[in-house]
């Protein structure tokens, strides 16, 4: 069994808020952040961590990056303890957050790393090296020697990502790394930490609302709602548990009445008058191959294609789902 880089049991953080009562007096409030969160993390693996704003996501990720200290419970990231051993873990992880930045605004990006390897008390030859690689792979080398403030957002996030890799680290922590590029950017930064990941080992703990990001780049997904965690495995698993369905995309021969009455299946479009026709099941219901047969009785499929289901809406069903039980426990 592979060694656990993260390790969080029972973990809470709490919050105080203090809010206007009357003229005079303020009233406080706990609010928990991280409601008895317990987790772990093989050595190697990637993990989509994602819930909606205010689930508790930045939270736990600046308790396993020691920035801050839990309420309760226990965390240890590469077997260290985050605040006691917060410099020496610096040296094992790299955290990138989408909209703070670890670079010098006015220095050439080049600079900035030459002062990062300095940080990590990277030996030169260790260092350079590594940096060159990084330039190569993200296709840095055309604005290396612009300083940060003049880089584009695309630029910069990916200046970030070799910052946050230069000193090789075990665990690569991002946190919105994609948010506010573009289609194709977005596109080489995923083909690259896929990369990273074969090359080096490195393990990734992923936080994102894009789920292009989730389905891509991660195996395993942790669903956090008010800080407690919903969900804790596959992403086929998620969809099963909220009884999402796939739409089986069939292009027809010749036009076809609506290949409604398909056992276990539901009509849900019909384009090209009868060419192009559309059937939605569930999978712990039915099989697409099922369907097939079902369909071939009454016409002849040119072609066919399988669309999954979207989970963003996945997601939102989860949280409902949830949300209902709770209301039922109360």
């Amino acid at each position: 069994m592979s060694e656990s880089i993260i390790d969080v049991r029972d973990l809470r953080r709490e919050f105080t808020v203090r809010s206007p009562s009357g003229r005079v007096r303020r009233t406080k409030r706990s609010v928990h952040a991280v409601d008895g969160l317990t987790f772990s993390m093989p050595a190697g693996a990637a993990i989509g961590y994602i819930g909606a704003n205010g689930a508790g996501k930045s939270t736990t990720i600046k308790m396993l990056t020691g920035i801050l200290v839990p309420s309760s419970g226990t965390v240890r990231t590469c077997g260290l303890e985050p605040i006691r051993q917060r410099r020496t873990l610096a040296r094992r992880i790299g955290v990138v957050f989408g909209q703070r930045t670890q670079l010098w605004w006015d220095l050439p990006l080049r600079e900035s790393f030459r002062t990062l390897a300095a940080i990590h008390r990277l030996p030169e030859n260790v260092w350079v090296k590594r940096r060159d690689e990084l330039i190569d792979r993200l296709d840095l080398a055309a604005f290396v020697h612009t300083p940060v403030r003049q880089l584009s957002l695309g630029q910069r996030i990916r200046g970030e990502i070799a910052a946050a890799l230069l000193h090789s680290p075990s665990l690569l922590i991002l946190d919105e790394p994609t948010i506010g590029l573009d289609v194709l950017s977005k596109e080489r930064l995923r083909l690259f930490l896929t990369e990273q990941r074969e090359l080096h080992g490195t393990s990734l703990l992923l936080t994102t609302h894009d789920m292009d990001d989730v389905q891509r780049l991660t195996e395993r997904v942790i669903v956090v709602d008010h800080g407690r965690m919903v969900y804790d495995g596959n992403l086929p698993g998620l969809v099963g548990r909220v009884g999402a369905e796939r739409v089986i995309v069939l292009d027809l021969v010749e036009p076809s009445p609506p290949l409604s009455g398909i056992p276990e299946a539901e009509l849900v479009g019909v384009e090209a008058d009868g060419l192009r026709q559309r059937l939605s099941f569930s999978p712990e219901r039915t099989t697409a191959a099922a369907v097939l047969a079902a369909v071939g009785e009454r016409a002849s499929v040119r072609d066919l294609s399988i669309e999954e289901p979207d989970i963003e809406d996945v997601v939102r069903r989860l949280y409902l789902s949830t949300t209902a039980l709770n209301d039922h426990v109360k």
